[in-house]
Parts: C-alpha cells; structure tokens; sequence
C-alpha cells in the first residue's frame, strides 16, 4: 500500500502529460500518411509516402534547410562569444552592478513576436528606424536591412534575445571559479588573455555545453521572427524548416504535407538532442 500510493498519486499527471504529448504526434503521424488538403475536408486517401516525397522534393526544401543551419550556427556562435565577453564584463563588483546584470537580462523575456515588431519598425525600418538615422548622421545611405538582408536581419533579432540567457549561465558559472588559483596565475606571470585561455574558458566549457545543447533545440523552431519580419523572402531568402511546414499547412491548406515536414523536424531535432546530449555527457565526465 505505501509503494501504491505516491504512484496512484503521481498517475493523473503522467497521464496527462502522456496525452498531451502523443495525442498530437499521433494525429500527425495519420496525417502524414494520408492525402488532407483543407479545401476538400471530406476526402482523406491514403497516400503512403508520397507526401515526404513531396515535402523532400519541394524547390524551398534545400534552401530551408539551409537557412536553418545558418541560423542556428550564427546565433549559437554570436551568444557564446558575446555571452562570455559580457559575464567577464561584469563579473567583478562595480557600482550600479544589480541594475546592469537586470538590464542585461531583460531582452530574454521580450515575446517574440514583440522582439520581431521592435527590430522591424523600431531598429531597420530604412525611413525612421534607429540605424537608418545612424546611417544619415554619417552621410551614408539607409540599409533596407529585412528587403536586402533578410537571414543576416532575422539572425541578429534571434540572436539578440538569446544573448542574455547565455550571459545568465555564464555569470552564474563564473561565480564558482576559483578565485586563489586565478591569483596565484597571476602572481606567477600569466597575463590576462593567458588566465582567460588556460583558466576561465575551460571553466565555463559544462556552461557553453548546456547552452549550445538549449539554444539548438529552441532553435530549430524559431518562426515569430521570420513570420512578422520577412515572410520567408525575399522569395525564400529567410525560410527555414518551420516557416517551410507553416506554409504547406496554412497558405497552401495541404495538412499532409505539413505534416509530413513536421515528423521530419521531430526526426532532426531528436538525433540532434541525442548528438548533443552524448558530447555534453563526455563533457560532464
């Protein structure tokens, strides 16, 4: 009765959760193997592989792809750099040092869809935007950051709100480095670079791990940023895999193919969480 009890307890979450996971992918594993198109509701054939083949062979499938990888790489390496020059930064006690690390933080909490509207009309528009008048106070012409650069703009949107959740892990990590042993290298001879190269970027290496594993995953989803900015264009300049699978469903009402390119991104997100957890386990080691 006493081992009963905390499972009896515990079941009504779990079976939620259960629910709440596999109902959905179960629907879009019938989905994807039957002919759905929203505009014909009422017929529903089986269409075996034949929406993979589709969503593979898509003009837009490559490109996406690409995008997300680019994506996701330019704004992994932007936080990590970026993340570690600010939590050295302020790391050491100054006056004011609360506010900053608060202000530092604050942009992880923007929603992203408000993230994407403040860089769009606030930051790139190329007539009143912040960086358009940057550009006329120099004499230089006005870049239409979202027409001619669209991946470079949704990339810096992106990067810009997961710069503070790395810069978090970071100062939380560098709060238990050893602080005699960076004195007694300093007392030896080691330059400032020599301590950062040979001591503090070795400490942070579990904490980079952890945010390259969480950033990837978080990642591979992003769509508020390109779905308000740039639409995945110009043409498909800014599509990734996401935006990719909300135009099957949606724009061109076709749910089988959608989810078709759904299980896809489950497939790619698992064996990438699974690369990920196994080097960060050797990490860890």
């Amino acid at each position: 009765m006493n081992r009963l009890l905390p499972r009896a307890l515990m079941a009504p979450a779990v079976v939620t959760l259960l629910l709440w996971s596999i109902v959905p992918l179960l629907m879009t594993l019938y989905f994807s193997f039957v002919s759905y198109n929203l505009m014909q509701p009422g017929e529903r054939p089986f269409a075996g592989l034949e929406n993979f083949a589709y969503f593979v062979t898509d003009p837009d499938f490559w490109p996406a792809v690409g995008n997300t990888l680019v994506l996701i790489g330019s704004v992994i390496l932007i936080t990590l750099i970026g993340g570690t020059l600010l939590a050295l930064l302020v790391n050491d006690p100054f006056p004011g040092q609360g506010i900053v690390r608060v202000l530092l933080i604050s942009p992880f909490f923007v929603m992203p869809a408000v993230n994407a509207l403040l860089w769009k009309h606030m930051m790139m528009n190329p007539i009143y935007g912040v960086l358009a008048n940057l550009w006329k106070f120099f004499g230089a012409e006005p870049v239409d950051w979202l027409t001619d650069l669209p991946l470079f703009s949704v990339i810096v949107m992106v990067a810009w709100q997961w710069l503070p959740f790395a810069c978090l892990i970071f100062i939380t990590s560098l709060q238990s480095l050893d602080r005699e042993q960076m004195e007694a290298a300093r007392m030896d001879g080691a330059t400032a670079v020599q301590r950062f190269f040979y001591l503090t970027l070795p400490h942070l290496g579990r904490a980079m791990a952890v945010v390259i594993m969480i950033e990837m995953i978080f990642l591979l989803s992003v769509f508020a940023e390109i779905a308000i900015t740039t639409s995945g264009g110009p043409g498909n300049a800014s599509t990734n895999l996401t935006y990719m699978i909300f135009k099957q469903s949606l724009l061109n009402f076709d749910v089988g193919v959608a989810s078709a390119g759904a299980l896809f991104a489950v497939v790619l997100a698992n064996i990438v969480a699974a690369f990920l957890i196994r080097i960060i386990g050797k990490n860890l080691d």
